[in-house]
């Protein structure tokens, strides 16, 4: 099945194949494939290699692994992480809201308490100023 294409200004003509374009567009995808296979067997040899080496390299590599793998992945997740990120920013600011008029009532307590203190030690001085003074009356 092939398509003959006319170019109308050069007035050349072409055959352009289907299947050209359709094998050229597998081939496309299967270098694709390729090339992950080939980072993934690469990531696990080093992983390995890195396990047989020494543990604690484990978590570092686990980051690496996260950072070579995120462009690939981040923009697909990108739109489904979008409605998360606004109800977790939605979220914190009403938290924080709250967090805060929370403080502000706390406060106040705090500060009706020391009230109430400093009357009731100025309300014992002034009592035993006045006890001395009318033992001295009688």
């Amino acid at each position: 099945m092939s398509k003959f294409r006319v170019d109308v200004k050069s007035g050349n003509s072409q055959t352009d194949s289907v299947e050209q374009a359709a094998a050229s567009a597998d081939g496309q995808a299967d270098q694709h494939n390729n090339d992950f296979t080939t980072e993934v067997a690469t990531i696990g040899v080093v992983a390995i290699c890195a396990a047989v080496v020494s543990v604690e390299l484990i978590p570092g590599l686990a980051l690496g692994v996260a950072a070579a793998l995120a462009p690939r992945f981040l923009p697909k997740m990108g739109g489904g992480l979008q409605p998360l990120f606004n109800t977790t920013v939605r979220g914190a600011y009403k938290l924080g809201r709250k967090a805060r008029s929370a403080f502000g009532e706390l406060q106040e307590r705090v500060e009706d308490i020391t009230a109430e203190v400093k009357a009731e030690e100025a309300a014992a001085e002034t009592a035993a100023a006045a006890e001395p003074k009318a033992a001295s009356q009688a």
